[in-house]
């Protein structure tokens, strides 16, 4: 896997990603940003919620659970001093279907955090990652 970061102007900076797809970063105003896309370390936050997000589709697909949505709701804290690490993130899963099992649906966070996420895997030995979810019934 392979990415390519090009600096555009200011604090702005193309990424390219190997399988073709590209996303301009910005920094913050208060860093001379434009606001002209996501900063880094929100990045970091969606590739944490797809990576997990990509996972429980998956298991609850394959324990033929009727699935129709899932979306995930990421709240962070970042220490106060450099280096602004992410301290905590909290996953707020919310799953949308029919049927849905509450136990199917905890079990798929289970083996998303704990065993295939791997973005999860990487961050938690850093920070602390705590999840909940809700079930939306159609």
């Amino acid at each position: 896997m392979k990415a390519k970061i090009a600096w555009q102007e200011g604090v702005s900076f193309l990424g390219q990603t190997d399988s073709g797809h590209s996303v301009l970063m910005d920094g913050a105003p208060e860093a001379g940003g434009k606001n002209l896309g996501p900063r880094p370390m929100e990045m970091m936050l969606m590739g944490l919620g797809g990576c997990t997000a990509f996972d429980v589709v998956l298991i609850l697909r394959k324990a033929r659970q009727a699935i129709s949505h899932c979306s995930i709701e990421i709240d962070a804290q970042r220490a106060d001093k450099d280096p602004k690490v992410f301290t905590h993130i909290h996953l707020h899963f919310i799953v949308t279907g029919k049927d849905l099992n509450p136990h199917q649906v905890e079990r798929a966070i289970s083996l998303s955090a704990e065993k295939y996420c791997s973005a999860s895997m990487m961050l938690k030995a850093t920070v602390t990652i705590t999840h909940d979810y809700e079930i939306i019934a159609e």
